[in-house]
């Protein structure tokens, strides 16, 4: 099903906001929209969009592509993403996504064999002077994590796996 079909009403709303003849700027919330309920998205949901914006396929995947907010193919319920750019690294993210790969008994892009996170390495979630820091994406929205340890990570974690919410 198409996503103007699927969601007609946030199509509309989110078209609205932006000038017929610069309409392309839409693409953003569309794809948020897209990705809403599966968590990714498929190459339907990029036809959908380049052609309600009229402009090619190639130009929103490279948007799908370049954005961490946004995902391609189907992985865990929730993702996480650790910050390992320099700042980060020199306040012990190597260490700490080290350690968090060993105790989920995953690499780095990987997916627990519950399904439950997908452990991806990011750059820069604007919080160099609180790493080891990351964000969680699930249905719900964002969450940052900052000042971190794998103990309290790993505490995070199992809330999740209880609970099935995100935790604020």
């Amino acid at each position: 099903m198409s996503l103007e079909k699927k969601y007609p009403k946030e199509v509309k709303q989110i078209l609205a906001k932006y000038p017929p003849e610069h309409k392309r700027s839409a693409v953003m919330p569309l794809l948020y929209l897209a990705q809403r309920e599966e968590g990714y998205i498929n190459k339907t949901a990029m036809q959908d969009i380049a052609q309600i914006l009229d402009i090619t396929e190639t130009e929103v995947a490279s948007i799908v592509g370049f954005y961490t907010l946004y995902h391609d193919k189907k992985e865990g319920k929730y993702r996480m993403q650790v910050c390992t750019d320099l700042p980060c690294a020199l306040r012990g993210a190597e260490e700490f996504m080290n350690s968090l790969c060993g105790n989920l008994g995953i690499k780095v892009g990987e997916t627990t064999e519950d399904g439950l996170i997908t452990l991806e390495g990011v750059m820069c979630l604007a919080a160099c002077d609180k790493a080891p820091m990351f964000q969680i994406q699930g249905a719900d929205g964002i969450e940052y994590h900052e000042n971190m340890t794998v103990d309290r990570t790993m505490e995070l974690i199992s809330v999740l796996k209880r609970s099935g919410r995100e935790v604020k």
